[in-house]
């Protein structure tokens, strides 16, 4: 775990209310409402920011995992670290971005086995001769790859065989070819897996390690913690834990095209090419390099009748329990949820309905 340096370091989002950014002043009496009427549930966290300064923060208590290592009941704080299982992937989406900027990793078009020359011989069938970097950014490799349909609980689920591989690189590397690469998505932590990879081979350093040197640090973030496997291997996929503030200033990053406080932080061509739709996910969401998009149809509360109802644009991090960062351009916003509802058919639930029913539904 990287120490906090000062105090201020994690704190330095500034306040506002909620009627001076541009919300009804009932925000926060709206998220005490879906709790309390239960249709919000296991709520570790809720920030919301617009215009770069805090509107809302609410921390709850309740019981936490550290990917899957029980914490028990949890007083949830400012500094409280917590998990972002896959929203790790978008993360590491910037980072790659970052590591390609300074010309550590492969270019996109690059055939990927060169930068895997140790697995030549699974270049020998022709269908995984054709991947290049971009595939794997876009989890468009088309391998036979199930983590959406088995459970993490289920040691048949391809991230978890994965983890459990003797050499995961190998095994991420030498699943079949099911489909047409760069022609479907499939969801694959294995590909965040290869990304990692890349990153740690090319800048010579930890991904954590870079992490903290190029985004954590620049953005003055507090501790995070990045968990590893017995080799001392990233979690790529899954495995960062950070404080709920230090996300909610990763998606304001984003907002600003990579740029915070007049710093550069990420190449601000990369964060349009990261968050540029190339693939579908499903009837509504679209995929990027690591990061969703897709367009949230609310209604505002003030207006006519007839004009009540508003489609925005929006740029996603989604991990398991449901965690969520959204990134709206369009509206100056950014959100943020932790939550506790891990491995839960109707995990998702929760934190869109704060989405929803209580931020989106304020906005005036």
């Amino acid at each position: 775990m990287a120490p906090l340096k000062s105090s201020a370091q994690s704190a330095a989002w500034q306040m506002q209310s909620p009627q001076s950014a541009g919300f009804a002043p009932d925000l926060s009496s709206r998220l005490d409402a879906l709790i309390a009427e239960k249709r919000a549930w296991n709520l570790h966290s809720v920030l919301v920011a617009r215009g770069g300064k805090l509107v809302l923060e609410r921390y709850f208590n309740g019981a936490d995992w550290r990917r899957g290592q029980a914490l028990g009941l949890v007083n949830f704080g400012p500094e409280t670290l917590h998990d972002l299982r896959s929203v790790s992937k978008s993360i590491v989406g910037l980072l790659y971005g970052i590591a390609l900027d300074q010309r550590k990793v492969p270019p996109l078009e690059v055939p990927l086995f060169e930068a895997f020359p140790a697995y030549a011989d699974l270049a020998a069938d022709p269908a995984r001769a054709k991947w290049t970097v971009q595939h794997v950014l876009t989890m468009t490799m088309g391998t036979d790859w199930d983590e959406l349909g088995v459970p993490y609980t289920d040691p048949t689920n391809s991230e978890i065989e994965m983890d459990r591989a003797p050499d995961r690189y190998r095994y991420v590397l030498g699943r079949p070819v099911v489909f047409e690469p760069g022609k479907r998505w499939v969801y694959s932590g294995g590909a965040t897996a290869l990304l990692g990879r890349m990153i740690a081979q090319g800048t010579g350093r930890s991904l954590h390690a870079f992490a903290r040197e190029t985004l954590f640090d620049p953005l003055g973030m507090g501790p995070s913690e990045w968990l590893t496997d017995e080799q001392g291997n990233e979690f790529a996929a899954s495995g960062l834990r950070l404080l709920p503030r230090d996300l909610l200033k990763v998606g304001q990053l984003v907002l600003q095209h990579g740029e915070i406080g007049g710093r550069r932080i990420v190449p601000g061509e990369w964060i349009e090419r990261a968050t540029t739709s190339y693939v579908s996910c499903d009837e509504v969401r679209r995929y990027g390099y690591q990061w969703y998009m897709g367009d949230m149809a609310f209604t505002v509360p003030a207006g006519p009748r007839w004009n009540r109802n508003r489609l925005e644009h929006y740029r996603g991090a989604y991990g398991n329990g449901g965690q969520r960062l959204w990134v709206f351009p369009g509206l100056d916003l950014v959100v943020a949820v932790a939550a506790g509802n891990y491995d839960t058919p109707d995990q998702w639930v929760p934190s869109l309905r704060v989405l929803r029913e209580a931020v989106l539904a304020s906005v005036l």
